[in-house]
């Protein structure tokens, strides 16, 4: 590793103390249509827009690895998957010319975000639990500072552990890279997939990434990749050892980093992207209940969870909800909105059985309890009743300052994503 000056606020830590971890889905879309549908495990699956009949303009989200192998893939046209991978549906209505197998055909699904994001809710919630430094970086994928909770002599499984109880508790799949530092540990998430786990201990850093094409490389795309085999650079080990000037010249302040991260030099640390816009707890049943009590007991128990994790981390809520799941996997979620950012653990468990009264009747595989709207001030904190005075100074009922609302600061869905009942899962995320 370099011996150049660190960054500032670091105290002198070296860089190969740090675990750094990078989760990493795989094919995520795809492996939660999976969880509604089981019956399409191991069959080809694309997630996507535009292959209805009428369609005009499409393209593919996600390809499931049983689909790429028909040369499917992640933003092609979605005109071009269904030429390499007609419908299954259309195989069985005879719709298909008679030289296509039927194993030559797969299964299409629409793009559905609010489903996606409240699974990925639940895959974050484990991922806070495993490490005291979480940046989340998109739906599918985070870096993790464990240092502090493991050594690099089990780092291995420590990382194990992560994946395996994302499998085990959501039911999705996850490929993990640990090293010391985040452009590594993003490589190496990618070495093994799918459901991967590499470790690249500190020493190994260098040997790990010689051989590796450029293509490999953190933040290299097609055209940068071009561009170093124009100059000769087919490998990190190459890009490793040439004069950086000439990366500079061609890339300027880009070339340096790429000349740094092939050395597996990369002094970022994991930061949070700012404050979190919630915080859940969600819990699954072994099978569907339908008995009320059980069901509100578990409410208690989540909602004692959430509301002492916004405690720990300073922040009033504006808004509470919660979210069950019914068979198959129908998510509804219910939240209410406050006059003001409160501190209320009490208020938190009473608003959140309220909600649920809809439900208590229905079978139900999964409840969630959700504060959102967050504060985070380092004023005294509130409680309900702080809300419970108009301006004024007159008494008012408390009830009468709650609301069934969405929050002010989430866009309403357009059309009619909210027929039969149920809420934007955007907001449970």
């Amino acid at each position: 590793m370099s011996d150049g000056p660190r960054l500032p606020g670091v105290d002198g830590e070296d860089d190969e103390d740090r675990i750094v971890c990078h989760v990493d889905a795989d094919c995520f879309y795809a492996s939660c249509e999976r969880l509604r549908e089981p019956e399409l495990r191991g069959e080809p699956l694309v997630v996507g827009m535009g292959y209805e009949a009428g369609d005009t303009i499409g393209a593919v989200a996600t390809a499931s690895y049983e689909a790429r192998e028909f040369g499917v893939e992640s933003a092609q046209a979605i005109s071009t998957a269904l030429e390499r991978l007609p419908r299954r549906t259309a195989y069985e209505a005879g719709e298909t010319d008679d030289d296509v197998e039927r194993e030559e055909t797969g299964y299409y699904r629409p793009v559905d975000m609010d489903y996606y994001e409240s699974v990925a809710s639940e895959v974050r919630e484990i991922l806070h639990d495993c490490a005291d430094t979480v940046r989340e970086v998109s739906i599918d994928e985070a870096y993790l500072d464990v240092t502090e909770r493991t050594a690099w002599e089990v780092a291995d499984g420590f990382a194990r552990h992560i994946r395996d109880r994302i499998r085990r508790e959501i039911g999705v799949t996850v490929s993990v890279g640990v090293a010391p530092t985040m452009s590594t540990a993003k490589i190496a998430s990618d070495f093994d997939k799918p459901d991967g786990l590499t470790v690249v201990e500190p020493g190994e850093i260098r040997e790990f990434l010689a051989p590796l094409e450029v293509d490999l490389l953190h933040g290299v795309g097609p055209v940068t990749a071009r561009e170093l085999r124009e100059m000769g650079l087919e490998t990190a080990g190459d890009v490793a050892a040439t004069d950086p000037e000439p990366l500079v010249e061609r890339f300027g302040e880009r070339g340096q980093e790429l000349y740094d991260r092939a050395r597996g030099e990369d002094d970022r640390r994991v930061e949070p992207k700012g404050d979190p816009k919630s915080f859940s707890r969600e819990s699954a049943f072994a099978e569907p209940v339908e008995a009320p009590d059980p069901k509100y007991e578990l409410i208690d128990t989540l909602a004692a969870a959430v509301a002492d994790r916004a405690q720990r981390e300073g922040a009033l809520y504006r808004t509470i909800g919660v979210k069950a799941v019914t068979p198959p996997y129908d998510v509804n979620t219910r939240e209410r909105s406050l006059s003001g950012p409160i501190d209320d653990p009490e208020l938190v468990d009473r608003i959140a059985r309220d909600l649920f009264t809809e439900f208590e009747s229905d079978p139900v595989r999964k409840l969630g309890v959700r504060v959102a709207n967050l504060e985070f001030v380092a004023a005294d904190q509130a409680s309900l009743e702080s809300w419970e005075r108009s301006e004024d100074g007159s008494e008012t009922d408390a009830s009468d300052e709650l609301s069934d609302a969405e929050p002010d600061s989430e866009p309403e869905p357009a059309g009619d994503e909210r027929a039969s009942g149920q809420s934007s899962l955007a907001d449970f995320s």
